[in-house]
């Protein structure tokens, strides 16, 4: 804990906001596991490549796959776990400005388009403040300036922390059966409720139904497979229990806006340069 908290020290909070006017950008090799819960006073930009990263905050985690990025605004406390030490995550820390666009204020994650992907491609080698006037900060900045244009749709791959303990382990017998077609009347059943009560439940607690989180829950998990690159598309489809790989394929799409043969094939372009 020593480790991260050092980390933490050196990284999120000393220097992130050491200069207010500065945009601080940091590009690293992730190395370790977990940076314990923090915020900052700048909005962060969090780009993943290599493999998953988890965003805990105090009401979600979000989970954050490769060639995504998730913006978090300022003041956001939140905690950071990549799947695996293997995980490059570029950073860019930006000021917070009078009357900004909405999009600056709230959490969301973002599949990086074309456009966005060769800006970044920008502040490969760039580490530290970029002061007022430079020529790199003029680049970051345009790339703060064109979110709410190009970034339109935010992606729900997140879920709610529940509260009630009761509900906490149903989620984890989800969690533990993924690879089933899990119906919603037998976990009633099994854990003691009637259909009714437990809809509410899950609503109450949630904001969502079963079947939304279950959903999201089956693609979360379909996405760590394809990142692994070990199985096909089918055989992903029926480790998350899709027995129909059209109906997973259309679910996905639904939910990611690709298809999962699209993400599957998809080039990790910033980790190659």
């Amino acid at each position: 804990m020593e480790h991260s908290g050092q980390k933490l020290d050196k990284y999120y909070i000393k220097k992130v906001d050491a200069d207010k006017k500065s945009i601080y950008c940091h590009h690293d090799l992730m190395g370790e596991l977990f940076i314990p819960p923090h915020r900052h006073q700048k909005a962060q930009l969090l780009y993943a490549e290599g493999d998953v990263v988890f965003v805990t905050t105090e009401t979600k985690t979000y989970f954050l796959p490769a060639r995504h990025f998730i913006w978090i605004p300022s003041g956001v406390e939140h905690s950071i776990e990549p799947k695996s030490e293997s995980v490059t995550m570029r950073n860019l820390y930006f000021p917070v400005e009078k009357e900004e666009d909405d999009f600056y204020k709230v959490e969301g994650i973002y599949p990086v388009n074309n456009l966005l992907l060769q800006m970044m491609l920008f502040t490969n080698r760039w580490n530290g403040d970029l002061k007022k006037g430079t020529p790199n900060f003029t680049i970051a900045k345009a790339i703060k300036a064109i979110l709410p244009q190009i970034c339109t749709n935010n992606l729900p791959l997140e879920l709610p922390q529940p509260k009630d303990k009761r509900l906490g382990k149903i989620l984890r017998h989800i969690e533990n059966n993924l690879g089933e077609t899990i119906l919603f009347a037998d976990v009633a059943h099994e854990f003691g409720y009637s259909e009714r009560s437990l809809y509410r439940l899950f609503q109450k607690d949630l904001g969502m139904s079963f079947i939304q989180y279950y959903t999201i829950r089956r693609i979360l998990k379909a996405i760590e497979l394809l990142l692994e690159r070990k199985l096909s598309v089918k055989e992903v489809a029926q480790e998350v229990g899709y027995n129909s790989v059209p109906t997973f394929s259309n679910t996905f799409f639904k939910i990611l806006g690709q298809r999962p043969s699209d993400y599957l094939n998809g080039e990790e372009i910033l980790e190659k340069n």
